[in-house]
């Protein structure tokens, strides 16, 4: 995982982020699923988190030497835990350098952290071995009541001026812009965008621990620890109200996703 640069890398917990692990593995299964390179002898998982996309690219390539990397440090522990047998190390994508070549570059729900995607999404493929996959998935849930309910309770709230910055997310851009930056640079270029609709039980508050992990940690970590406790308490009461539960309880979380698969 990577963080904007006005965030901490190692408040990733990747015990938070592992609770909706089913859940999380769904798109980069899809993913994983649509890449055709014939032969994988080496691979690298950036931005692998606790380990689970990395494991998914082992099952599916067992024989193909693979890595990863991650900016935090609890994440490459977790991954370290995971799959002793693959090399993790701690590195920021923004800035990672590397002379090897890869068959498979996987990000899943990573680069939407990492600015500059017009100079990042090149570099990237020129990594690539001809005929090797550039294999992306990033949340495209900006505007989703979830994440705008974010930027509302951090402006309401006394937090407001702490937290501020947090609504400056990396811009992600449209199916189109990704298209004309890749295309040049690719033999063939898949991109497709899919929404999962994640039944929850716990309601709003499964909602909230979903985001601990992962969209609210900006509006989070610049606050002390009462500070969190009522924007946790604030942005609850709005979700409740946005995802009303069922009769038992339980929600539903529409998430959409933004896939890209680019080919050498």
């Amino acid at each position: 995982m990577e963080l904007p640069g006005k965030t901490k890398a190692d408040t990733w917990s990747a015990g938070q982020y592992t609770k909706f692990e089913k859940e999380r593995n769904r798109p980069v299964k899809d993913l994983l699923a649509h890449i055709s390179t014939d032969r994988v002898r080496k691979a690298i998982d950036i931005g692998c988190g606790p380990g689970n996309s990395t494991e998914l690219i082992r099952h599916q390539y067992p024989d193909a030497l693979i890595s990863g990397i991650d900016s935090s440090r609890d994440m490459i522990s977790a991954a370290r835990k995971r799959l002793p047998g693959i090399s993790f190390e701690i590195a920021d994508i923004s800035n990672w350098q590397t002379e090897d070549k890869y068959d498979i570059i996987l990000a899943n729900a990573a680069l939407q952290w990492v600015p500059d995607h017009a100079q990042l999404f090149p570099r990237l493929i020129a990594k690539l071995t001809e005929g090797g996959s550039l294999a992306v998935q990033m949340p495209d849930n900006y505007n989703e009541p979830t994440h705008r309910l974010m930027r509302t309770t951090a402006a309401e709230g006394p937090w407001e001026k702490k937290i501020e910055y947090a609504a400056e997310r990396v811009a992600r851009q449209s199916p189109d812009w990704y298209y004309q930056i890749l295309k040049p640079e690719a033999a063939s270029l898949n991109i497709w965008r899919t929404t999962y609709y994640h039944p929850l039980s716990g309601g709003a508050k499964a909602i909230v621990e979903w985001f601990k992990a992962t969209g609210l940690r900006p509006f989070l970590d610049p606050l002390d620890a009462g500070e969190q406790t009522a924007y946790l308490d604030a942005y609850t009461s709005a979700i409740e109200k946005a995802y009303p539960a069922y009769a038992d309880g339980s929600v539903l979380l529409p998430f959409p996703r933004l896939f890209i698969l680019a080919t050498r």
